[in-house]
């Protein structure tokens, strides 16, 4: 199955967080708060406002930094995707 974002949606894949304590003990990302960033997966066409098409900023395969509590959870299969409004994005990171 695919996810397909209608309107100025994204489909976000949240990045697996681990970190490592200074004594080399690795903490999975459950044992923490959920990272803010994600992988942009798909992007919908963009949204129309007063008759103008507004164009997505994102695209697939940008690492992006989103609002903390946006989105909607969704589970395909093994797979959890976050969709969000492309307002709920903050920054796009760029390395």
């Amino acid at each position: 199955m695919k996810l397909v974002p209608l309107g100025d949606r994204v489909v976000l894949k949240q990045s697996v967080a681990e970190e490592t304590t200074k004594s080399g003990i690795v903490l999975p990302g459950q044992a923490k708060e959920k990272p803010q960033y994600a992988d942009v997966v798909e992007v919908g066409p963009g949204a129309v406002v007063d008759g103008v098409k507004v164009p997505m900023e994102v695209k697939a395969g940008d690492r992006v930094i989103y609002s903390k509590y946006a989105g909607t959870e969704v589970k395909l299969g093994d797979d959890e995707y976050i969709i969000v409004k492309q307002s709920d994005i903050l920054a796009v990171v760029s390395e």
